[in-house]
């Protein structure tokens, strides 16, 4: 570690956020880490370098003054990690918008709003890093994950074009995408809607059986995805996306690779758009 910087890391109770708020700690770094419940705060709050904060990203209108305390006692944030959400298992058909509504509410809205509490002090500055942990998920796709998919297409955007608002304050916005971690994601923190409609049947019910058997055996060490994290923010030139994990890699690759495929084979229907010369 060359120095040390105030992290501010959302949902640090579990998973990877837990992880990444650990390693920063370990590493001689300030915590800011939010969380639901007065007993995991009391949990984390156990380092005097780390600093609870009692919040729900999903509460917009709280975000501004709890983050604004936070660094008035901590410290300027310098890194912003945006982990906290969830993942939705369910059959677009069969899914509510009610269901659709959260899971954006969590994995895209609050972390926005966090990026907007946190943007004023790093442009005033001219340095920070926002890193966005969105997925996998959200550059392939799988069946019966779209309302997940849609919510990390959604941030993996808005992080690479915010990374060129941002790029002349010297502000750092990179989209870290990991792939299958040991966590509690496909276990109790996803939520399931309930099944309806047989057609969907073959399609689904093997999918939702290997994600509840594979849950808790996943190939990606959280531990190694932490150390991953440090080596990111403390990169000079870090990149817009960074992958974690051999399967995220296998997976992304093999879509581009279609991708391109599809785009030559339809190249003329495209081409034919344009105005005559």
């Amino acid at each position: 570690m060359t120095h040390s910087r105030t992290f501010l890391i959302t949902g640090v109770a579990s998973g990877l956020g837990r992880a990444f708020a650990a390693a920063a700690l370990a590493d001689g770094h300030r915590v800011i880490g939010t969380v639901r419940r007065a007993a995991d705060a009391h949990a984390f709050g156990t380092s005097e370098r780390a600093f609870p904060l009692l919040l729900d990203v999903t509460d917009y209108a709280a975000i501004p003054e709890a983050v604004h305390a936070a660094e008035r006692a901590v410290g300027p944030v310098d890194v912003l990690v945006n982990n906290a959400g969830y993942g939705h298992e369910g059959i677009v058909e069969e899914a509510s918008i009610d269901d659709l509504q959260r899971q954006f509410a969590a994995n895209v809205f609050g972390p926005v709003a966090m990026i907007k509490a946190v943007l004023p002090g790093m442009r005033a500055r001219r340095r920070g890093h926002i890193v966005n942990v969105t997925s996998m998920g959200g550059f392939i796709t799988m069946p019966g994950i779209a309302f997940y998919c849609g919510s990390k297409f959604a941030l993996e955007g808005i992080s690479e074009s915010l990374g060129k608002e941002v790029a002349p304050f010297g502000i750092h916005v990179t989209a870290l995408a990991p792939g299958q971690f040991r966590t509690d994601w496909a276990g109790r923190s996803m939520e399931r809607t309930p099944r309806s409609l047989s057609d969907y049947d073959a399609v689904m019910d093997p999918l939702r059986v290997a994600r509840q058997t594979k849950s808790g055996n996943q190939p990606g060490d959280p531990e190694k995805a932490a150390q991953a994290l440090l080596k990111l923010v403390a990169a000079d030139h870090p990149p817009t996306r960074l992958f974690l994990g051999e399967d995220a890699l296998e997976l992304v690759t093999q879509k581009l690779g279609q991708m391109k495929a599809e785009i030559t084979a339809w190249e003329s229907l495209s081409r034919s758009t344009s105005f005559a010369a």
